[in-house]
């Protein structure tokens, strides 16, 4: 499991992904960045940073926790779907997130989501 610093307007966010599968959420966010500001909506979901991703993570603030791939992949998706975009080619978007989460989806069924 590899794990991705995020970091939002108001707090950090730590998401776990399978090894094999971090670059493509890291490239997703940074594709959605470059993405977003061409939307036409007023209201555009915020999107963190991405910060560091590492190996290993031990989380010493009780507060804090660890949100796997495959719910921040399925919060992204929401996020995005409920979007009243009448310009921008958005489904490519959405295309882009579900495909990743189905991935995901797929590890769970095959119970190779670690």
């Amino acid at each position: 499991m590899r794990y991705c610093i995020l970091s939002t307007e108001t707090e950090l966010q730590f998401v776990a992904m399978p090894d094999s599968y971090m670059y493509q959420l890291v490239a997703l966010l940074h594709r959605l960045h470059k993405e977003i500001d061409k939307l036409t909506v007023s209201e555009r979901p915020a999107l963190p940073e991405v910060i560091a991703e590492c190996t290993e993570l031990e989380l010493h603030d009780q507060t804090a926790s660890i949100i796997q791939g495959i719910d921040y992949l399925a919060d992204l998706e929401k996020r995005f779907a409920s979007l009243q975009e009448e310009n921008y080619p958005l489904i490519a978007l959405l295309t882009e997130i579900r495909a990743l989460h189905a991935q995901l989806e797929y590890l769970v069924e095959e119970g190779e989501y670690e």
